[in-house]
């Protein structure tokens, strides 16, 4: 009858095998991943043909200068002004309704042409008494007196 086994025995690789093993599972991947790997070289090979690859490269180089000198900007009290600005900003444009905005800029862009054909005509005082009779004029001007009364709504907030 056969001894019963008392040790385990761990295979050991020797160094020529584990590269050779590392060998075929990279051969593997390249084979199922061929098609994105072919991608992947035409972009890197668009990068560099035009430049940027190599602009990327030298930024990478010099990421520390680049960091110190962007965090010098940011620093500054205009940069952190304009930062602060277009929050602001950004905040206000969201609770403003995008069909207003989109009207009013179609009108700016009617009226920026009728004012450029018009533009060399002389204003009395009579003709603008009469322009307040035309409905168009009229509009503008009720929407622009309220527009300047909100303004100074806010301001006195």
């Amino acid at each position: 009858m056969a001894s019963p086994i008392t040790t385990l025995k761990k295979r050991e690789w020797n160094e020529e095998e584990i590269k050779h093993q590392s060998l075929n599972k990279l051969t593997d991947s390249l084979t199922e991943n061929e098609e994105a790997l072919q991608k992947t070289m035409a972009i890197v090979r668009e990068l560099h043909d035009s430049g940027i690859l190599e602009a990327a490269e030298s930024m990478l180089k010099a990421k520390e200068n680049i960091a110190e000198v962007a965090l010098g900007q940011v620093g500054r009290k205009e940069m952190t002004s304009l930062i602060n600005n277009a929050m602001a900003a950004a905040g206000i444009l969201t609770a403003i309704d995008p069909e207003q905005t989109k009207k009013l800029l179609a009108g700016v862009a009617i009226g920026l042409e009728d004012a450029k054909e018009n533009s060399d005509q002389k204003v009395g005082v009579m003709n603008l008494v009469k322009a307040l009779k035309d409905p168009d004029i009229n509009r503008a001007v009720n929407f622009g007196l309220h527009f300047l009364k909100g303004i100074g709504k806010g301001l006195k907030e």
